[in-house]
């Protein structure tokens, strides 16, 4: 079977990766001029499966209230004329609830884990590297309240399957010598020993080089125009002025995914959420963290790559406005150097902004559509390097009428009918 594959980020690039390995040829389109140059560029760089809660949660519509008028806010709400955003912001407020941040979790979590394992397949099966570390991450706290509030997941998510560890704020420094800066003023940390980090940008870069070695076709520099609909059945995608046919077809364009679909009466309730890095080159590899990690407080991430340090946040909902603000940004690199003083130079970090795909309850949208051959694979918010290898399993294994390895309830489109 001809599978084209539109959108060539991390989840795009792994869904033709388990494609082409079950035997279907696939063409990969997107209007960048290589694999990865927009959302999996420079995230936060966390294979984070045991940090899978959603944001919808009972606490976060009083945290966003909180932070309202803050520049600085780790949840910062643009008010326009949106009606997708705030059809979107009452579906999030339904998912606020604990019942529902339970069933949410579960599902996300489901997914996650499974591509925890499926990354660290393609890893034996293709040797890839990308800076990547197995030292779990480790969350950590400051805020007494914040951390009190957190311990009832760490059983929830051990319930599900998961390893995570309260630790106490001696054991944070033992696992992350780095954090002594701040060291008395730790209250605990939650660790998750089997989570891992790196490098998401050289991963796709790398695993599209491998893709193309086993047949895959990439059509860089080709803007998706629209897909061509005739009854049940797409018929084409039209490109730039030419139209590429194939049998099947998967939407993994990440937060632009439900404005190629709208036009076709299915509305996706997939919002972009711009996201913030920094990216800093180490003057002192030995003042900077090697274990990945999370910073409660102001909902930031921190992660090694190589002789580099990625610390990412924030997330900030004004549509598909790429424009990076630099006070944003210098904030949060800021953040970094009250922590680890002295470990680069800020001068020369490179800032960066990036669009995540957001669903209302924090779960991927995954499978098939109403359309008899048109697929979806996006909406995974900040966890789509975490869920790449996954969620390109899976929807690869149901384009090919194989039965997935772990259940997909509760991770379709039709639960947003």
């Amino acid at each position: 079977m001809k599978v084209a594959v539109l959108g060539a980020g991390v989840v795009g690039v792994a869904t033709a990766y388990f494609l082409a390995r079950s035997g279907h040829e696939v063409i990969v389109v997107d209007r960048q001029a290589e694999a990865g140059l927009e959302t999996s560029f420079a995230n936060g760089g966390q294979i984070s499966a045991n940090h899978a809660t959603p944001w919808a949660t009972p606490g976060t519509p009083w945290k966003a209230v909180k932070w309202l008028g803050r520049r600085d806010a780790p949840l910062l709400l643009h008010l326009r004329a949106d009606l997708a955003l705030w059809s979107w912001c009452l579906r999030f407020l339904g998912n606020c609830t604990n019942q529902r941040m339970r069933i949410n979790t579960e599902r996300a979590l489901r997914v996650a884990v499974y591509s925890r394992a499926q990354l660290a397949e393609v890893r034996e099966q293709t040797g890839i590297q990308y800076d990547q570390l197995q030292r779990g991450i480790l969350h950590f706290y400051r805020d007494p309240e914040e951390y009190g509030s957190a311990l009832p997941q760490v059983d929830l998510m051990n319930r599900y399957g998961c390893s995570r560890h309260i630790v106490s704020p001696k054991e944070c420094l033992e696992i992350e010598p780095a954090l002594t800066a701040i060291g008395d003023d730790l209250v605990g940390g939650i660790f998750s020993p089997d989570d891992e980090s790196g490098d998401a940008f050289a991963f796709t870069h790398e695993l599209a080089r491998i893709c193309h070695e086993i047949g895959v076709s990439f059509r860089f520099d080709t803007a998706i125009r629209a897909l061509v609909r005739d009854g049940d059945r797409i018929t084409g995608v039209d490109c730039d002025g030419e139209r590429l046919r194939a049998d099947a077809y998967v939407v993994a364009m990440g937060s632009y995914s439900p404005l190629l679909l709208k036009p076709l009466g299915i509305r996706l309730p997939v919002v972009p959420a711009k996201g913030y890095s920094a990216t800093l080159p180490l003057t002192r590899p030995e003042a900077a963290p090697v274990v990945s990690l999370i910073d409660d407080e102001f909902k930031m991430v921190y992660s090694r790559l190589g002789n580099r340090l990625r610390i990412a946040g924030t997330a900030e909902f004004a549509g598909y406005d790429l424009s990076l603000d630099d006070r944003r940004a210098r904030f949060i690199l800021g953040k970094a150097l009250e922590i680890f003083p002295d470990c680069g130079d800020a001068e020369q970090a490179a800032l960066w902004t990036g669009l995540r795909p957001s669903t209302p309850d924090g779960v991927p949208v995954m499978g098939r559509t109403p359309i008899s051959n048109l697929f979806v694979n996006t909406g995974h918010g900040t966890l789509g390097w975490t869920m790449a290898c996954g969620a390109g399993r899976l929807v690869a294994d149901v384009i090919g009428g194989v039965t997935p390895a772990i259940p997909l309830d509760g991770t379709g489109i039709d639960r947003f009918a």
